[in-house]
């Protein structure tokens, strides 16, 4: 009996042994990883709201592959984000609408400007009604501009027949910091309305009485809480919020939702070589075809064509994986709409221009 009790406590002391050598070792293992994450060097961008969503859910799922690479990003408006990396204090930046020729002027190194994905801006509002609303380019670009100022307003009820449209004041709702979803918005108005030719751009001089907000996740909140309001804002904020959107007349005619696959029909496959001609930074606003939504665009990081070794590695690791099939499958599944395959085999091609330098 003796002997069987000490054969018993020999064995489980040896698994005591395993169990402790064991735990050592996971213990060591994640102490070596963990050192080599606090190790790696933080890639800092800033810029565009529009894209955040998508580009937040990038950033997670890439470092879970990769743990010794870490992203940091803040959500500033386009307008931010230019600023930011002229001044140098961001690795990257991010944008809706293209640098300028005056904002290129003020950098000293090529910026590179890479599409990431397509969305759309979306007419959000505010009213219980039994359809979604209907609305014209030109109309938008009276509500936007005050002149029309009621929601039953003979030009919206004509394209709402059968809907009943309140007696109640248009709210106007808009960006008040530099944006990339105001270029867009503001570019898509100039091409419908004469009234609004030579006012787009990341800044608009908004009519008095609208009212503002930074971010459009600010915009999303003006809307929700005041009922009559409508403002311009990234699909999936709407989508987010549990706000309504219009559908927009496009340049066929049709009134059409900013959904995954009419955001995509303003990309046709025989526009991507016209888009890689002009330096990838090509505006997809107000594009032909039947099943388009007229107000999408595309978004991009910005990014120096020279990078020093350490960091510029690492940003390239990750920009190559957004083009993958993986990573645009997360955005379709978060309404925006994944970039052609010919267009993404455009922009790997062009990523190899990148020059990494020793510092």
């Amino acid at each position: 009996m003796n002997k069987l009790f000490a054969s018993a406590s020999k064995n489980l002391g040896q698994i005591i042994d395993w169990h402790l050598v064991l735990s050592s070792l996971i213990a060591l293992l994640a102490f070596v990883i963990g050192a080599r994450a606090l190790a790696a060097p933080m890639i800092n961008g800033a810029g565009a709201t529009f894209p955040e969503p998508i580009y937040t859910k990038w950033f997670s799922e890439f470092q879970k592959k990769n743990p010794t690479i870490a992203i940091n990003y803040q959500g500033i408006g386009s307008g931010g984000g230019i600023r930011q990396l002229i001044a140098g204090t961001v690795d990257f930046g991010a944008s809706d609408a293209p640098m300028t020729d005056a904002e290129t002027a003020k950098v000293s190194k090529k910026v590179l400007h890479i599409p990431t994905v397509m969305g759309a801006v979306v007419v959000s509002y505010n009213l219980k009604l039994s359809a979604p609303l209907k609305l014209s380019g030109p109309v938008i670009a009276e509500m936007f501009n005050g002149t029309i100022t009621k929601w039953n307003d003979a030009k919206v009820v004509a394209l709402n027949p059968g809907v009943a449209l309140p007696d109640k004041q248009v709210i106007v709702a808009t960006r008040s910091d530099g944006s990339g979803t105001t270029a867009i918005f503001s570019e898509y108005l100039a091409q419908v309305s004469p009234a609004w030719a030579g006012k787009a751009g990341k800044t608009v001089n908004w009519f008095r009485g609208s009212v503002g907000a930074k971010g459009n996740a600010g915009v999303a909140g003006l809307i929700q809480q005041s009922e009559g309001a409508v403002g311009y804002i990234e699909s999936v904020y709407a989508l987010q919020n549990k706000l309504p959107f219009a559908h927009v007349q496009n340049k066929k005619g049709k009134f059409v939702a900013p959904d995954v696959a009419n955001i995509s029909a303003s990309i046709p496959a025989k526009a991507v070589g016209d888009i890689e001609k002009q330096d990838f930074k090509s505006s997809i606003v107000n594009a032909d075809g039947d099943a388009v939504y007229p107000i999408s665009a595309l978004t991009w990081l910005l990014v120096n064509e020279e990078m020093p070794k350490e960091k510029g590695e690492q940003l390239v690791q990750f920009l190559n994986w957004t083009m993958s099939d993986e990573a645009q499958k997360m955005a379709t599944d978060m309404n925006y709409a994944p970039l052609p395959k010919e267009l993404r085999t455009k922009v790997l091609a062009r990523m190899k221009s990148i020059k990494l330098q020793l510092q």
